[in-house]
């Protein structure tokens, strides 16, 4: 009679792929082709975080990708840029994926609810203007706080 252990009950691991339909048109196609990106991230990750940075829509591109002071525990990313995280988020999808699911919602009871980007533009606009009839104003020149 085998023994009854967790060792002996476990399943031997096995990896279950997404189906090559869904793969052909994923961003990252493999688990090799992840690898190798990994690999770069880790190998030079200035020019690796540089690189995908040149992916979002900067307001000012950065001076310095990285800062790293190891006596202050004091790291900087992209220093000198300027971005817009709520444009880059949902505005710059509107033209092409307008109509498309932005977020989708399950409540834990079953309920759902699913929105398309341009509803969820829709609603972040009436959010602003409810905020900047409360007196709530942009800021500008924030930064953050170093000791």
């Amino acid at each position: 009679m085998a023994e009854n252990t967790i060792e002996s009950l476990l399943e031997e691991k096995r990896i279950f792929g997404p189906p090559s339909e869904f793969s052909k048109k994923a961003h990252i196609k493999s688990f090799e082709e992840y690898k190798q990106i990994y690999q770069r991230s880790i190998s030079d990750p200035n020019s690796f975080w540089e690189q995908q940075a040149t992916q979002l829509e900067w307001i000012k591109k950065w001076d310095k990708v990285h800062y790293w002071d190891a006596k202050k525990a004091l790291c900087r990313w992209f220093e000198g840029g300027k971005l817009n995280a709520s444009f880059n988020c949902l505005d710059r999808h509107l033209a092409t994926r307008g109509d498309r699911i932005a977020i989708m919602w399950e409540g834990d009871g079953g309920e759902k609810q699913s929105f398309t980007y341009k509803q969820l533009y829709m609603d972040v606009c009436k959010f602003a203007n409810v905020l900047k009839s409360k007196g709530v104003k942009k800021v500008t020149g924030l930064r953050y706080i170093s000791q």
